[in-house]
């Protein structure tokens, strides 16, 4: 079941895509919902600051406060209406702190939910990666042009036989269970042609099956096109309502980043991405 989850507020009104996404989900499970809004006061911090006068930088860090404020203000607002159980806070570190801050929240969470990045200098994506690599937990990614809450006529599972894809259906197993119908995707190529990864689904599609939900396994040959492209074809050709896949990534001085495949995912997704790692 989904009790707790952790969610990062957009401090821009027009963006509470993953606000609504995230309260429909507590709707749905009867969740509680720990809000955090970031008051980062330079956005590419990455870098140290540049030099300038301290009252340029005191206006800076009071604009962002008020932003993050007013957010956990909508935020509050919209979850005292639906009646859920809530509470919020402001993160006031700077990046990659502010990323870690997060996830460490999260490990205290079965669901954290993220917006997908949107512009160049949002701090999501680090915020993902950290989640992610970091929090033990299952991270569930939001596009920015999602209109509706939690819907799930059609779940889409990715499957190559590795054990991140099966620590991201089993983390699943809370909304696979209420998914009228699921699909085991298997993109054919040469890591799933190999019998050691144990890849033909099959496996899983009768274990899915013995927890009596309606599975079946779908493969797609794309020897032309990338892995990325060919799921989220399949994604958009089928209206599918949730995708569910290990998010993949390589270990970059002592951090791990993205992968290539999971990256394409994120940057171009147009249903939201359930992952684990």
């Amino acid at each position: 079941m989904i009790k707790d989850i952790t969610l990062k507020l957009e401090t821009n009104p027009d963006r509470d895509r993953s606000l609504d996404y995230a309260v429909s989900i507590a709707k749905a499970f009867n969740a509680h919902i720990i809000a955090m809004a970031s008051c980062d006061p330079i956005s590419f911090s990455q870098y140290p600051i540049p030099s300038m006068p301290d009252s340029v930088l005191s206006n800076i860090r009071a604009e962002k406060e008020r932003d993050a404020r007013a957010a956990l203000a909508r935020f509050e607002e919209i979850a005292k209406s639906h009646g859920i159980s809530y509470e919020h806070e402001i993160i006031t570190h700077r990046l990659p702190q502010l990323a870690q801050a997060f996830a460490v929240k999260a490990r205290r969470s079965d669901l954290s939910i993220v917006q997908q990045t949107e512009h160049a200098d949002d701090d999501n994506e680090i915020i993902i990666e950290t989640a992610l690599f970091d929090s033990g937990r299952p991270v569930l990614i939001v596009p920015y042009i999602q209109k509706e809450g939690l819907k799930l006529d059609h779940v889409v599972c990715c499957w190559d036989g590795s054990s991140t894809a099966a620590r991201a259906v089993n983390d699943a197993l809370p909304l696979l269970t209420r998914a009228k119908n699921i699909d085991i995707l298997i993109i054919a190529n040469e890591k799933t042609e190999d019998s050691r990864h144990q890849a033909s689904g099959e496996g899983i599609v009768k274990h899915l099956t013995r927890h009596g939900l309606n599975t079946r396994l779908k493969m797609q040959h794309a020897p032309d096109v990338s892995v990325a492209n060919t799921i989220l074809s399949y994604v958009g050709e089928h209206g599918s309502d949730l995708i569910v896949m290990g998010g993949y990534g390589h270990s970059r001085l002592r951090e791990f980043v993205l992968g290539g495949a999971t990256r394409s995912i994120l940057t171009s997704m147009t249903a939201p991405v359930f992952m684990s790692h």
